[in-house]
């Protein structure tokens, strides 16, 4: 099994940045992609960002000014850098990684992190 555990949500003023981090732990053997995604109340779930475990990377055209992904691969982690903040970006953002444990793959999620933005 594999999981993924999100941390640094939280409320946040307009203009403000703020880091999410995401950890998996488990039977890993090797990450290929990992991505934020992110969904508002009443959307969709839409994807952020993405990054390849050789470093290259994707983004929604309208964040890729603000928003920053990267990954640690000794630490099988992912971070997405988020700056000047719009209440907009308000949604919960979601982890995934494509993760091949020892004979399977598996493409998995982390429960989600709370980012709110007040105008």
């Amino acid at each position: 099994q594999v999981q993924l555990v999100e941390s640094g949500g939280g409320l946040v003023q307009a203009g403000g940045s703020l880091r999410l981090s995401c950890a998996a732990s488990g039977s890993i053997f090797r990450i290929n992609a990992m991505g934020w995604y992110r969904q508002a109340p009443g959307k969709q779930r839409e994807l952020v960002a993405a990054i390849t475990s050789g470093g290259s990377t994707n983004y929604v055209d309208s964040l890729k000014d603000r928003f920053i992904i990267s990954r640690d691969n000794a630490k099988n982690t992912v971070y997405l850098q988020m700056n000047s903040l719009k209440p907009e970006d308000t949604a919960v953002y979601y982890c995934n990684a494509d993760v091949w444990s020892s004979s399977t793959f598996g493409s998995y999620w982390g429960q989600g992190a709370q980012v709110t933005v007040s105008s």
